[in-house]
């Protein structure tokens, strides 16, 4: 791997700035450019979570979590557990993003990136598990990977 590397640092352009430039490094107006997109991520997150968890119930919401009305009892263990886990991701992306601004620039990029990472993997789960809910698809992957390539440049 580290010979990998090696051969990607003796190359030239961009890719040799992606794996020379230490953590940490934006300019100020990239990095408040991934602030705001970091948390704007963060709170659909949650925002996503608490629809999940706690209005499941509302028939609005049936659509667009492809729920039958007479299967929302049965799937409401899951729905709150699964809106829970997006909240704490959410809550991740918050405090990755308002990180980058503070003494500890490398460990924000790092929640930060891991977060969104995760979720363009989780996009690509969720449409080929389910290809019905493609626009949901792309609603989880678009902006983290968006913020992922902003953060690795």
């Amino acid at each position: 791997m580290a010979a990998a590397v090696g051969v990607c640092i003796r190359t030239p352009g961009s890719l040799r700035a992606l794996f020379t430039r230490p953590p940490g490094v934006h300019n100020g107006h990239m990095t408040g450019l991934i602030q705001v997109l970091g948390v704007v991520f963060g709170v659909l997150l949650i925002s996503v979570g608490i629809m999940e968890s706690f209005f499941i119930r509302h028939q609005r919401l049936h659509r667009l979590f492809l729920v039958e009305p007479d299967d929302v009892e049965a799937v409401r263990l899951w729905t709150f557990n699964l809106g829970i886990y997006n909240v704490i991701w959410g809550i991740g992306a918050v405090a990755g993003a308002l990180m980058l601004g503070g003494a500890d620039v490398a460990a924000g990029e790092s929640l930060l990136l891991f977060t969104c990472v995760a979720h363009v993997a989780l996009g690509l789960i969720l449409f080929l598990s389910e290809r019905r809910l493609w626009g949901n698809a792309i609603a989880e992957a678009l902006l983290p990977f968006l913020i992922s390539i902003l953060l690795l440049v």
